[in-house]
């Protein structure tokens, strides 16, 4: 069985935005402005449903592992290893210029 392990983000965001919209990803951490408050969780669930758009796979796949009530999260992402990962955030970032 060659089973790969799921990818982890860790990622810092800005509830309250404007807009949706990844700001950097640096060092290992993907910036992400979201625009739904950090109130009983809409926050995370913009996260998520911003994940799924951008990575063009299904939110069921997307789990929020630690930082449920701070700006600084890690995600678990059982739907990619972390090359696929890696190599759909290069290309969104390419197309959205950060």
């Amino acid at each position: 069985m060659n089973e790969q392990k799921p990818a982890m983000l860790e990622v810092q965001i800005q509830p309250g935005a404007s807009s949706d919209r990844v700001v950097a990803y640096e060092n290992g951490v993907l910036r992400v402005r979201v625009s739904a408050p950090p109130v009983e969780g809409k926050a995370n669930t913009k996260l998520v449903e911003f994940l799924s758009k951008i990575l063009d796979i299904p939110r069921s796949s997307i789990v929020i592992t630690r930082g449920h009530t701070g700006r600084h999260k890690f995600i678990r992402i059982n739907s990619l290893t972390g090359a696929q990962l890696k190599e759909k955030l290069e290309i969104y970032l390419g197309k959205h210029g950060n």
